[in-house]
């Protein structure tokens, strides 16, 4: 993925907004309006153009990324382009207007312009770090395979269990029922083991923690000691061997979720702030020609 997005075609679209920078730069040095630099001169118009088109070039990958059948490039090249032009523009945007902001809507324009390059950043450095840290965090898995293999363990405990007193089956479903995941994008991002077990023996109905599976593990420990059968020791100790590997299998499954969510949080960002910034630039546009 580094390859063929930040070293796509030699870096390509890197050399471009290098040459549109250096170029938007010395026009800008060079350039005698005759008056303060401002958005207002001719090359605040032509600045001005340059950025409005580049943000629209930029918004458009949105759309072409979907376009699984469209022959207008590759996808790799976008999201190349996406990046670079996306660090040239707030350059040629301050250019643009003379370096002159203030408290009103063509600065709104601007600070939302930053906040979506700055998600950028963050989205460019979850897509390259964290495939790598998802891979090693599921060793040879897949999500799904994990997820088999937690219902496998859920399976052969509750087998184990039916064998064992009854208090030992109401220990394993309650287990199995109130295992907790992360249901919501900040329960995934937090990592956070709220699972909880209603324990035999136990007020009825009172769930206590089980995060890490520690209260359930706990209470067959403390059976297994007081077991006095041989078998029925060695059935507790199958029992505790399957709630440990569920603990490490649970514990993979979480993370995985967490640095899926991660990756995924920054598209909350980038988006509406995209959004946003198409919206403050119509109004910017309308605003200048309308009363400027």
């Amino acid at each position: 993925m580094h390859q063929s997005i930040l070293a796509f075609r030699h870096r390509r679209y890197l050399w471009i907004a290098l040459l549109l920078s250096a170029a938007a730069i010395a026009a800008f040095v060079f350039d005698d309006p005759q008056e303060p630099a401002n958005g207002g001169t001719l090359l605040g118009y032509i600045l001005g153009t340059v950025g409005a088109l580049l943000i629209l070039l930029l918004a458009w990958f949105g759309v072409r990324k979907r376009r699984y059948q469209s022959r207008a490039g590759t996808v790799q090249g976008w999201l190349s382009a996406h990046i670079y032009l996306g660090l040239a523009l707030p350059l040629i945007v301050l250019l643009h207007a003379g370096f002159q902001l203030g408290f009103n809507v063509h600065s709104l324009a601007f600070v939302l312009l930053v906040l979506v390059v700055l998600s950028g950043f963050y989205g460019v450095y979850v897509y390259l770090r964290y495939p790598d840290r998802i891979s090693s965090n599921r060793g040879s898995s897949s999500r799904p395979e994990l997820l088999l293999q937690l219902e496998e363990i859920d399976a052969r405990s509750s087998r184990i269990a039916a064998k064992l007193p009854a208090e030992f089956s109401a220990l394993v479903q309650s287990g199995i029922a109130r295992t907790q995941l992360g249901t919501t994008l900040w329960a995934r991002l937090r990592n956070q083991d709220n699972s909880t077990i209603a324990l035999p023996n136990e007020d009825r109905g009172t769930a206590v923690s089980n995060a890490g599976q520690e209260a359930a593990l706990d209470w067959l420990a403390d059976a297994q000691s007081r077991a006095t059968d041989a078998d029925l020791a060695s059935r507790i100790g199958e029992l505790s061997a399957l709630t440990r590997n569920k603990r490490k299998l649970l514990r993979q499954v979480r993370e995985d979720l967490r640095l899926q969510a991660t990756m995924e949080l920054w598209l909350y960002l980038h988006v509406p702030l995209s959004i946003g910034l198409l919206v403050a630039l119509v109004i910017h546009i309308v605003t200048v020609f309308v009363y400027w």
